[in-house]
């Protein structure tokens, strides 16, 4: 077993930290990962008794808040590429939680929208991913978690380029 006091030694020598989780580039991201693993487990286990998966609900979710899309319009709003949306999509209307609707105008464009039946599963699932969630931030304390979802938003919104 090698000397921990010559390790320390060579860590405050190499300019790394002796704690990684402290300190570190990469404590940040192994942070959030751990965090999102957290908040995804309990999200899938919310889900899962209604078919969906998180991915769906993305969709879903964009669907609620702004009405028919087309898929082009889901690519940008999710970050998907476009066969994963037409993925997504296909699965969602096999389970009848949404459908593709010609758009007026334009006989190539389609707008996908959530079918009452997909509304009635989305709220369902969002008031079983209420508790999940709460679970999954049970050591927050409510305005640490508003805090966090602030921050959170911060770091994913877009970056203007500069002029």
């Amino acid at each position: 077993m090698p000397n921990e006091q010559a390790f320390a030694d060579q860590s405050a020598t190499s300019g790394t930290p002796e704690n990684p989780e402290e300190g570190s580039p990469f404590a940040i991201g192994l942070l959030l990962r751990q965090a999102h693993d957290r908040v995804a487990a309990a999200m899938d286990g919310a889900l899962a008794p209604f078919g969906i998966e998180r991915r769906h609900l993305m969709v879903m979710m964009r669907l609620h808040a702004s009405g028919p899309l087309s898929q082009r319009d889901l690519v940008a709003q999710t970050h998907h590429d476009k066969a994963s949306i037409v993925r997504i999509v296909d699965d969602l209307e096999r389970l009848d939680l949404a459908s593709r609707q010609l758009v007026p105008g334009d006989r190539r464009l389609r707008a996908v929208t959530l079918t009452e039946h997909g509304r009635d599963v989305f709220a369902q699932a969002h008031q079983a991913a209420e508790p999940a969630t709460a679970a999954a931030t049970g050591l927050l304390t409510p305005a640490q978690t508003q805090q966090l979802q602030r921050l959170l938003r911060t770091m994913v919104a877009p970056v203007s380029p500069p002029d």
